[in-house]
C-alpha cells in the first residue's frame, strides 16, 4: 500500500505496510472480538440456519454498529442465499458477511488526489467536534505532505478555544509548516482569510484550515462552518477543495448523525476516521459507508505519526477478520 512520504523502495514499503497491518489488526482486536468471534460462537456446530438463528445473527450485526440499513440488508442477503440453497452451510454464511461487508467498504476506498500542477495551493478544510482528534489528523496529514517537500500552512480557525490553537501550533512547528492565528474569540473566516492570501504570498502547495470543533446541534456554528467556507472560496476560486470531517470510531452511532449533519450543512468531500485502536465499534465504518456514500480517506490506529493512514478495504477486512 502506498502511502504519501514513504521512499519508494519496495521492502521499506512491505515493512511499513506490515507493520501497519499489525497495528490495524490489534487495533481492531475489540472489535473483532464483539462481532466476528460471536459470529463464530453463533455459527458453531450448526447444521442448519434457522430464523431463530437469523434473528441472534441480525442482532450481532446491530450490536456491531453497522448500522440498521446494513444490517437488514445483509440478513436479507443471507435468506435469499438460503431460498437458493448457497448458504446452508453456516461457515458459509460468515464468508458471505465477510465479502459484503468488503464490497461495501470498497465503495468507500477513493485515496484523496492532490494535483498541485493544477490545483495550488490546495486547501483542506478540516471539521468535527471537540475531541475527536481532529488537531492531531491535521498535524499527522501535513507532516506526510511536508516529508515529501511539500510547502504547507495551517490556519487556526479555532478561535474559541485557546488551547486548541496552542496545540495547533505545536504540530505546525513540529511539521515546518507557516501558521496563522488571531486573538481568542476572532472572526474565523477572518483567519480562514488570512490563510488563503497568506499562502498565495509564500507560495504554499497546501493549506490546512483547521475549523472550531462545533457541536453539530448548535445551529449558529453550523452557520459559521458555511461562511468560513465561502470566504474561502471568494479568496480561492474552487477552495476549499477537500472538506475532510473527521470522526471518532468510539462514538459508533453517533458517528453517523454527525456525519449527516456536517454533510447536510457545509457537504463533506471526505472523512478520516479516528480512534480505532480503542473501540469496539470498528463496523461503524460500514454503516458509515453504507448510509452516507462519502470516501473514507484516513483511519487511524494510534499516535505515531505514521498511525494515521490511506483507508484500505481489503486490509481493514482482513485485519478484522
Amino acid at each position: 500500500m502506498s502511502f504519501f512520504g514513504v521512499p519508494n523502495t519496495p521492502l521499506l514499503h512491505q515493512e511499513l505496510a506490515m507493520g501497519f497491518f499489525e497495528k490495524l489488526k490489534t487495533g481492531l482486536s475489540k472489535t473483532h472480538q464483539g462481532f466476528v468471534e460471536k459470529i463464530d460462537r453463533l455459527l458453531l456446530g450448526k447444521k442448519t440456519i434457522d430464523q431463530d438463528l437469523l434473528d441472534e445473527l441480525e442482532g450481532l450485526l446491530f450490536a456491531a454498529d453497522l448500522g440498521v440499513r446494513t444490517s437488514t440488508q445483509l440478513i436479507e442477503g443471507v435468506q435469499q442465499g438460503l431460498k437458493r440453497g448457497d448458504l446452508q452451510d453456516p461457515e458459509r454464511v460468515k464468508e458471505f458477511i465477510k465479502e459484503e461487508i468488503l464490497r461495501i467498504l470498497k465503495s468507500a476506498e477513493h485515496p484523496l488526489s492532490v494535483n498541485l500542477a493544477q490545483t495550488r495551493p490546495f486547501v483542506f478544510m478540516v471539521m468535527g467536534v471537540n475531541g475527536v482528534g481532529k488537531t492531531t489528523t491535521i498535524g499527522k496529514i501535513a507532516y506526510h505532505y511536508s516529508s515529501q517537500g511539500k510547502k504547507i500552512l495551517i490556519g487556526a480557525a479555532d478561535t474559541f478555544r485557546a488551547a486548541a490553537v496552542e496545540q495547533l501550533e505545536v504540530w505546525a512547528n513540529r511539521v515546518g509548516a507557516d501558521f496563522i492565528k488571531q486573538s481568542k474569540g476572532s472572526d474565523p473566516s477572518a483567519v480562514a482569510f488570512d490563510s488563503i492570501h497568506a499562502a498565495k504570498a509564500r507560495d504554499t502547495d497546501l493549506v490546512f484550515i483547521d475549523t472550531a470543533g462545533r457541536l453539530h446541534t448548535k445551529v449558529n456554528l453550523m452557520e459559521e462552518l458555511k461562511k468560513v467556507k465561502r470566504i474561502v472560496g471568494r479568496e480561492c476560486p474552487g477552495a476549499p477543495h477537500e472538506l475532510l470531517l473527521v470522526l471518532d470510531a468510539t462514538t459508533g452511532q453517533n458517528a453517523i448523525s454527525q456525519a449527516k449533519l456536517f454533510n447536510e450543512t457545509v457537504g463533506v468531500t471526505g472523512i478520516a476516521i479516528t480512534k480505532l485502536d480503542g473501540t469496539a465499534k470498528g463496523g461503524i465504518l460500514v454503516g458509515i459507508t453504507e448510509e452516507l456514500k462519502i470516501p473514507i480517506r484516513y483511519i487511524g490506529v494510534g499516535e505515531g505519526l505514521d498511525d494515521l493512514r490511506e483507508f484500505n478495504a481489503s486490509e481493514f477486512v482482513q485485519a478484522l477478520f
